[in-house]
């Protein structure tokens, strides 16, 4: 058995970036939460994607979370959300205590089906928000659920959690809607160990954001709390580290694009593989390269293969409306999101990932034709 290969883990730079930005932090003693690195990440990274202003949170949740509370999300409000995404996604809007319908996905986009989305509208005209999610760091056709979304005068909130370093026609996802959310999780293409941002070309949103996460700690020389706060902003330690790794994420995603042309070139002749889609509108980061499997492979078979090796692959994430927690709550479409999770395999995806690691794989998953 080989050396384990990670689905997608943590990858710092050679050049030790992050270090020099925490070791600032540790010599000036500001190792607690705010500071220089906060400041200058949300600013950075604002920059980067072409924001206007950002605030640097705990999570990627947290940043959906204060979306919706700056959206004016509340008790009972509807909000349109994805069924094939990660639950986090869909946890903030319980949390605003408003009530999930997930929509449907596309095969050509893998993401929020238009179509199904128009007939949510059509159902739902007084929903409050839409949340839309860039899956595996393929965009969703966007052009047409910002039309949807503008016609019904309604908040978009873009979950980029996955497609940071995407392109929509030229232009980063997660700056499109209303408000976008990046997450830096472990398994992000970058990382800050945990972490999430907000974006948002609404500055006084965005201030008002900063003030929730800091425990709404009204200006005054005592603790004075007018409003319901949140203990959501990120450290200067974390930030430290997410400076650094902005600096090597054009690396990081060429690298990843690297990976899925190997796959795409290897794997693809094979009967009954089918690689997710690219469209001539989206510059995917290819965050973790997936295939769809329409044969009698089927995903256990990889996914065990791969395992014996000491090799993480995952499936394809379980839609929302299927979970325990969620069924209860409606669903708009046709079961695609169903078919996508049923046949879908992640493959290894790892930016460490020599060669010879790739090699290893794609050989395994040959012997099983």
């Amino acid at each position: 058995m080989g050396d384990r290969i990670f689905l997608s883990s943590p990858h710092m730079s050679d050049e030790g970036y992050e270090q020099e930005y925490v070791k600032k932090a540790f010599d000036t003693n500001w190792i607690a939460p705010l500071g220089e690195n906060v400041n200058q990440f949300e600013k950075e990274l604002a920059a980067m994607v072409g924001s206007d202003d950002a605030a640097a949170l705990s999570s990627g949740t947290a940043a959906i979370h204060l979306a919706l509370k700056a959206a004016g999300v509340e008790k009972g409000d509807i909000v349109f959300c994805p069924t094939l995404t990660f639950s986090a996604t869909a946890n903030p809007i319980i949390y605003q205590n408003a009530v999930p319908v997930f929509i449907d996905s596309d095969y050509e986009t893998w993401n929020m089906d238009p179509n199904a989305l128009e007939e949510a509208f059509e159902k739902y005209p007084e929903v409050k928000a839409v949340i839309v999610v860039h899956l595996y760091g393929l965009s969703a056709d966007m052009d047409r659920i910002i039309e949807l979304c503008k016609k019904h005068n309604v908040v978009l909130i873009e979950d980029a959690a996955e497609s940071l370093g995407t392109y929509y026609k030229g232009r980063h996802t997660g700056t499109f809607g209303d408000y976008g959310i990046f997450s830096f999780n472990g398994n992000k293409i970058i990382t800050t160990s945990g972490g999430g941002m907000l974006v948002s070309d609404n500055v006084e949103r965005i201030e008002k954001v900063r003030f929730w996460a800091t425990q709404s700690r009204d200006q005054a020389r005592h603790y004075q709390h007018s409003e319901l706060g949140y203990n959501y902003r990120m450290s200067n330690i974390v930030a430290g580290i997410g400076r650094g790794q902005l600096k090597v994420l054009d690396r990081r995603v060429e690298k990843k694009r690297y990976i899925f042309e190997f796959y795409k070139r290897e794997l693809e002749a094979l009967n009954g593989i089918e690689l997710m889609p690219s469209n001539e509108w989206n510059k995917p980061n290819f965050w973790l390269s997936s295939i769809i499997l329409t044969g009698k492979v089927r995903p256990i078979d990889i996914m065990i293969a791969l395992e014996k090796e000491n090799i993480e692959s995952r499936p394809i994430w379980k839609p929302m409306h299927k979970q325990p927690f969620f069924e209860k709550y409606e669903f708009v479409g046709e079961g695609v999101s169903e078919k996508l999770f049923e046949n879908g395999v992640c493959l290894p995806s790892d930016t460490k990932m020599t060669d010879k690691d790739l090699s290893r794989v794609v050989n395994i998953i040959k012997k099983l034709w």
